[in-house]
């Protein structure tokens, strides 16, 4: 069987050889390069950009899966890969902690005023002027005895519950139409409707997915609904908050901070006016990178290929109806499927 990869140091090509696979190579920058990659292949490695359309996968016949790089799957057109019978594997749970630390951190620093403090020390103010440092004791809160709020609740929303809870809030609340009260209940999380999310938190982080439902599920009128005090974070999708409306809310005092992992627009404009906010605090999409998860989600993307080519359950499926359809086929024109073991759907241990 061929498989279809880009190249990069960290990627597992040796476990595609070991096991006996063709690779074939190339660097795709355009949905006609990915085609012409993967036209011929079993499966695909893919990322971000640029996107696994419909078009891409109708254009390759013999694709059976294709395996993204971490968590998201926004990149891969999910109905399409499921009509046409082809696996949209990630890799859940690869970069919780990684998210879910920085996150903490984000929020560490808007409270403890610690991007302003250490850059004006560091250019001498404390020498200079020790009386300036009472600005800062002015701004700095703590999170003992406050609400804070969590706006998806999955793997990383319920570490980063794990998280805070040490901070001492006086209650975690959360939001999430997919998650029961009773599993809220292990993390000593109370689940309420959006509205109550928005108008109660004074610390509100963002861990949902980007999907149609969830885009811009912070615009104007949520942050409306927010308290004046209220600090945001979001490392989870950029979409997920308008950043217009957001931009708007900081300067107007609408809510008093925001601090971002990501953005609606990336890599963010040099003009964006976020970044010209002293409110405001930006890093660049970083929140789920460690050298550890690297080593360990490229393993994982890889061995999602190798898996579901040989009988096995990936390590996690996006489209599960996508199995219903493959069903189908083996029962009446197996297709790209011809030959190929039936795969395990059960779960991972």
């Amino acid at each position: 069987m061929k498989i279809a990869v880009n190249p990069g140091r960290i990627y597992r090509f040796d476990l595609f050889k070991d096991a006996g696979f063709e690779l074939v190579e190339g660097r795709v920058e355009t949905e006609d390069d990915m085609i012409e990659l993967m036209h011929d292949a079993d499966g695909a490695q893919v990322g971000v950009m640029p996107l696994t359309s419909r078009r891409v996968m109708e254009n390759c016949p013999k694709l059976k899966v294709v395996s993204r790089f971490g968590v998201g799957v926004d990149s891969i057109d999910l109905a399409a890969a499921t009509e046409l019978g082809i696996l949209v594997c990630n890799v859940p749970g690869s970069n919780t902690t990684e998210v879910a630390d920085h996150a903490v951190a984000l929020l560490l620093n808007m409270t403890r005023v610690l991007y302003d403090s250490i850059s004006t020390t560091k250019a001498g103010a404390w020498a200079d002027d020790p009386r300036t440092t009472g600005a800062y004791y002015q701004r700095v809160r703590r999170i003992a005895g406050h609400t804070v709020g969590i706006a998806g609740f999955g793997n990383i929303g319920r570490a980063f519950a794990n998280r805070i809870r040490g901070f001492g809030p006086a209650e975690i609340i959360a939001y999430d139409p997919y998650v029961p009260q009773h599993t809220a209940d292990i993390y000593g999380v109370r689940m309420v409707a959006l509205d109550e999310l928005l108008r109660r938190s004074d610390y509100l982080t963002i861990h949902t997915s980007a999907t149609e439902e969830t885009h811009h599920l912070i615009d104007a009128q949520a942050l409306q609904k927010m308290k004046s005090s209220a600090i945001l974070v979001n490392t989870a999708r950029g979409p997920i908050v308008d950043g217009d409306a957001l931009a708007e809310a900081l300067a107007t005092g609408q809510i008093e901070a925001a601090a971002l992992d990501v953005t609606e627009h990336e890599p963010v404009p040099s003009d964006s006016p976020l970044l010209a906010l002293d409110n405001c605090v930006v890093t660049p999409h970083t929140a789920g990178f460690s050298p550890l998860f690297l080593a360990e989600c490229a393993q994982s993307q890889a061995e999602n290929i190798l898996f579901a080519l040989s009988g096995k359950a990936p390590h996690g499926l996006a489209n599960p109806e996508v199995i219903k359809t493959i069903a189908v086929m083996r029962a009446t024109d197996a297709g790209r499927w011809d030959g190929v073991p039936d795969f395990s759907t059960a779960l991972r241990l």
